[in-house]
């Protein structure tokens, strides 16, 4: 790792003047801070001298709260300070993930550090700027004091002042769930999309939408002269997840914290440090998906040894389940299930359970056959009948299978064949039962030779009243990832909080869901944008596990489900390139790859870890072209990926090696292809190319592209 850390200027209060600006390392992106008169602090940043965030204030809203050290007496940390003391320091390192995009990642900034002393309270905090080529970050730091010890958030006021009605590329603001299509609208339309929608959106399993103007982040927006403006968070630990709320009249967003079962938004002892508030912007959208903002603000790796740490393909008996052909539940005999106290033995199975010993079995001999790693078995444990719609506490053990699931048995049976079992932990959002039986849960995990888990947070919380991103549950989601890591355990959480970099820290938590996945494809259908909106939003925060791979598109062919999914078989491909994550699932059936084993083959080629990623085009909610490095080889990976309206994309290969020869496959869409009438018409190509060479291709509406570069 290279490293420079240096102290360049230190200002005391008489020096101070109206404001102090700091510049990022090639002065594309600066920020100024200042305070007014009454003492708010008030930040300001530009981007090549465009105004990307107008002056706007900061400050907290403390709770007259019992308790707090100050109790009912409790003041707020919004004005009246001064400015004591400021440092600006310059910082450069390169570091190497576990895995990712690239082997190696650049943290360069410039940082302004600015002590401010509330005269009145005689309190003291720190507001810490990070300024980056591509954009900055700012938290809020509160060192322990006899004057601030102990306190209750009643709001943050971190406010973001737009400089025109920019086109934003959004979902709603909700305390419970982001599995949302996105919108497109001025930011002066938002209101009116919310308050049209607010009964459709309460078909989701658990939902809170919280203000007719507030959404989620990580939001993109688009300026009319050409400027992209990303607002998200970093190192949400130990902290309330951020939306948030527009004052639209004057196009002011300001953070709004998710809050707990009565109200409150954060309970913080000192020493402390909130999140980072993230502003990412460039001219080139190519940026916004390049560009390692919220990585670079968080801690780096606390896992000493990660070698058990692996990218990872896999399928599993899932997608049965979410179409509707199969079960989860071993039994239609029980109207409700007792933990420890219902007798299976004496159920008469019913016939459509997913998680039987040969249905697992089929999936174990489809992975070793075809090199995927592990198989995910969802409905394997006792207590389906009732698991969901009844807020119920003990709802999984998560260690007693079903009688037709041998566990034994299986994981020999994959061992056998150079496969894994994926465990499966759906915890009903009953956190409370979860972390009761986790440690017997992982201890299992690590008896039957387990190695990653998916988690899940289907329904309301318990403890109920709290809500699935406040800080008591963002503590929950943490305390997860950590104790499987003690167990040597990678994580995909579902319906959890939206990561926000953490992944950098524990890098075994391999993946989240966190967003509207391809399961929603079973259920209607998502609009054909939406693969080609989530790397510029929920992946700023870290990989997807999307599902992606769905050949079978119309589901009518061959289940009850009148759903179809919204690309083409080429579409599909594409989102092992497009949709980066370590973690990735080839989700369709068995039989339906054997269909399609000529197309089938590039999953079975491409790779899930990179050494680099070079993003050629880029557009938000319209297309993405990215070429990935294979981790440890030569070999290269194209995917691109559009829109309802097509693309004709012009690739340049000048990112290949100089005097080398690729093997090239390419999965394109046919000319006739089209998600809605013709998604499985495609054509492979095969040529030998060169660094050079120009490969011209069309994507038929809702389509897209794949190809292989396998270095000679």
């Amino acid at each position: 790792m290279h490293k420079r850390y240096f102290f360049l200027m230190t200002m005391l209060l008489p020096l101070f003047a109206v404001a102090q600006t700091v510049k990022s390392p090639n002065g594309n992106v600066a920020v100024t801070f200042s305070l007014t008169d009454t003492g708010k602090p008030t930040y300001e940043p530009t981007y090549k001298n465009k105004e990307v965030v107008k002056p706007s204030h900061l400050g907290l809203e403390l709770a007259k709260d019992k308790h707090a050290s100050k109790g009912f007496e409790e003041t707020d940390l919004m004005d009246g300070f001064t400015v004591s003391n400021t440092k600006t320091t310059s910082f450069d390192e390169t570091w190497k993930p576990v895995w990712g995009e690239t082997s190696t990642i650049r943290n360069n900034y410039n940082e302004l550090e600015v002590d401010l002393s509330q005269p009145a309270t005689n309190r003291n905090i720190i507001i810490r700027f990070r300024v980056y080529d591509y954009g900055m970050g700012l938290r809020y730091e509160f060192p322990q004091q006899a004057s601030l010890n102990y306190f209750v958030i009643k709001e943050e006021h971190t406010q973001f002042a737009m400089a025109g009605n920019h086109t934003a590329y959004w979902i709603p603001g909700d305390y419970d769930t982001q599995e949302y299509e996105y919108n497109i609208t001025p930011l002066t339309g938002i209101r009116s999309v919310i308050s049209a929608n607010r009964e459709k959106y309460k078909s989701n399993s658990s939902t809170t939408v919280f203000s007719d103007t507030g959404v989620q982040t990580s939001l993109q927006m688009k300026t009319k002269d050409g400027l992209y403006i990303n607002i998200h968070e970093a190192a949400c630990l130990d902290y309330p997840t951020m939306h948030l709320n527009l004052d639209d009249k004057n196009l002011v967003f300001e953070s709004w914290l998710t809050p707990d079962a009565v109200g409150r938004k954060g309970f913080i002892q000192t020493p402390f440090n909130t999140p980072w508030r993230t502003v990412l912007v460039s001219d080139d959208a190519r940026d916004m998906l390049s560009c390692k903002l919220t990585l670079n603000l968080n801690e780096p790796c606390k896992i000493k040894d990660t070698s058990w740490i692996h990218p990872t393909k896999y399928c599993g008996v899932w997608w049965n389940m979410i179409v509707g052909t199969k079960t989860w539940s071993y039994t239609n005999d029980l109207p409700s299930v007792r933990l420890g106290v219902t007798d299976y033995s004496k159920c008469k199975p019913n016939g459509t359970h997913g998680a039987t010993n040969e249905e697992v079995k089929r999936y174990i001999d489809f992975a070793a056959k075809n090199g995927l790693q592990e198989v995910l078995v969802e409905g394997w444990n006792e207590g389906w009948e009732d698991w969901f719609g009844h807020q119920k506490l003990d709802v999984f053990d998560f260690v007693t299978p079903y009688p037709d699931f041998d566990i034994k048995m299986l994981n020999d049976y994959a061992h056998s064949k150079g496969v894994k079992l994926m465990m499966h932990h759906e915890t009903s959002s009953s956190a409370l039962n979860y972390e009761r039986h986790m440690e017997d849960a992982f201890n299992l995990m690590n008896k039957y030779g387990y190695d990653a888990v998916k988690t899940g947070y289907v329904g309301d919380i318990i403890p109920r009243g709290e809500y699935h991103y406040s800080q008591l549950m963002n503590n929950h989601y943490q305390r997860v990832v950590e104790e499987a890591a003690k167990h040597h355990i990678m994580v995909n959480a579902h319906e959890a909080t939206r990561p926000t970099g953490i992944c950098r820290t524990w890098p075994n938590l391999i993946g989240n869901e966190s967003a509207r996945g391809t399961e929603y494809e079973a259920f209607g259908g998502s609009v054909p944008y939406h693969t080609v909106m989530l790397p510029f939003t929920r992946l700023q925060g870290g990989p997807m596990d999307y599902t992606p791979g769905i050949f079978e598109t119309k589901l009518s062919e061959w289940s009850n489900n009148t759903s179809y999914v919204h690309t083409t078989l080429c579409g599909q491909l594409s989102l092992y390139l497009v949709m980066y994550s370590p973690l990735q699932m080839a989700a369709d059936l068995p039989e339906h790859y054997e269909k399609y084993d000529d197309a089938f083959q590039f999953i079975r080629d491409v790779a899930c870890d990179w050494d680099d990623s070079k993003y050629i085009e880029a557009e938000p909610a319209k297309y993405i072209t990215v070429a990935r490095k294979a981790k440890g080889t030569d070999n290269w990976f194209i995917g691109g990926k559009c829109d309802e309206n097509g693309h004709k994309s012009v690739l340049k290969l000048d990112f290949l090696d100089k005097g080398r020869k690729y093997n090239a496959t390419i999965y394109a869409d046919a000319p006739n292809a089209n998600y809605k009438d013709n998604p499985k018409a495609y054509v492979i190509t095969k040529k030998v190319l060169k660094k050079g060479d120009v490969l011209k291709l069309t994507e038929a509406p809702g389509g897209g592209f794949a190809i292989s570069l396998i270095a000679q």
